[in-house]
């Protein structure tokens, strides 16, 4: 079938009107009428060309939430009318370890992202700024009632992403975690770990979002442009989260650990981070990273967040504003992430 998209023509380039093509629904998919797609700054990442060549043209967006309008007839867990939501990958192998024990993500065969990769049937996958998606079923999942539709679609990356860290290094009650960054990914983190109970700390370049930062969980919020706020935390956090997209002294950052303390980068700079090995050894130190979760943890995700309210906070815009969301991302000027309303692309 044909659809409605925007997609990136070659990269660096704006993003313009395109139609593709979806594959018929087969017995264990699902088509999802998309009413709402999420803006990540791994989309620019991609389509700029930042992380390596791309199979141009390229439909972005992996974080959709839609309507079913056709199950295959293998399909138990959806039906029509469902609401639900798509994340970053729409495959995987599904035999080895890792997938097995619900870590999708890392499946050893490479799972299968949401847009510009290579699906198993070697189509190449288009993602959310479009009209309409099929999934295989087993990677779709259900969106609560009672959440906002469209300020939940940033859960399906920016809620993971920022949920998968810190549930595995156990933010909750007694834990000082501190998060890098309040953009996209950074004030879903605030949220998310103040209601899991921990202590919660932004470490922002100044102190512009502060009453943001306070009004979404924080109980601290420090300005890293200020040399003595690395004396004054030194040693003071059980885990850090690092949301940022871009070269930091990590090494500076880690001097925050206490003992056993980690730091986990879920931020895709382009370029490498330096690290000092001494700032390891001190204190027992980790420097780890993470991706997304697994479908069962994105599902549990889901069900956190709606039993405590969560969402993202969110400009809605039209797809002919794709562009200029882009600019706005870059330049840090959006609050906390654009969403296209996919309405405006019939």
């Amino acid at each position: 079938m044909r659809v409605n998209a925007y997609a990136a023509p070659a990269a660096g380039q704006p993003l313009e009107p395109i139609t593709i093509e979806r594959r018929e629904v087969g017995a264990n998919d699902v088509l999802i009428d998309i009413e709402y797609a999420g803006i990540c700054h791994s989309d620019i990442h991609t389509v700029n060309g930042d992380w390596g060549p791309q199979p141009f043209p390229v439909v972005p967006g992996h974080e959709i939430v839609g309507t079913v309008t056709a199950v295959g007839s293998d399909v138990s867990r959806h039906q029509v009318g469902d609401r639900v939501g798509v994340g970053c990958m729409v495959n995987s192998c599904g035999e080895c370890d890792n997938c097995r024990a619900g870590d999708e993500q890392y499946c050893r065969q490479g799972m299968v992202g949401t847009y510009a990769a290579t699906d198993r049937d070697g189509t190449t996958t288009q993602g959310g700024y479009s009209q309409k998606v099929v999934v295989d079923a087993d990677y779709v999942l259900s969106v609560p009632e009672g959440l906002d539709p469209a300020a939940a679609t940033p859960l399906l990356c920016a809620g993971i992403t920022t949920y998968s860290p810190l549930r595995h290094w156990n933010a909750g009650p007694g834990k000082k975690v501190a998060v890098v960054g309040l953009g996209g990914l950074g004030h879903m983190a605030v949220k998310i770990a103040h209601a899991m109970g921990a202590e919660v700390t932004v470490l922002s370049q100044s102190l512009k979002k502060q009453e943001d930062g306070l009004r979404l969980g924080a109980d601290h919020y420090y300005a890293t442009s200020d040399e003595g706020t690395f004396e004054t935390l030194a040693s003071s956090f059980d885990l850090i989260i690092n949301t940022v997209s871009a070269k930091i002294d990590v090494s500076a950052y880690l001097g925050l650990l206490a003992v056993n303390g980690a730091m986990v980068n879920v931020g895709a700079p382009a370029e490498p981070l330096d690290v000092n090995v001494f700032s390891l050894l001190s204190n027992r130190r980790t420097f780890a990273g993470s991706m997304i979760g697994g479908i069962a943890e994105t599902q549990e995700m889901l069900d956190f967040c709606a039993e405590h309210g969560i969402v993202s906070e969110i400009e809605l815009i039209r797809a002919d504003q794709v562009n200029e969301a882009y600019e706005r991302v870059l330049a840090s000027d959006v609050r906390y992430r654009f969403v296209i309303d996919s309405s405006t692309l019939a």
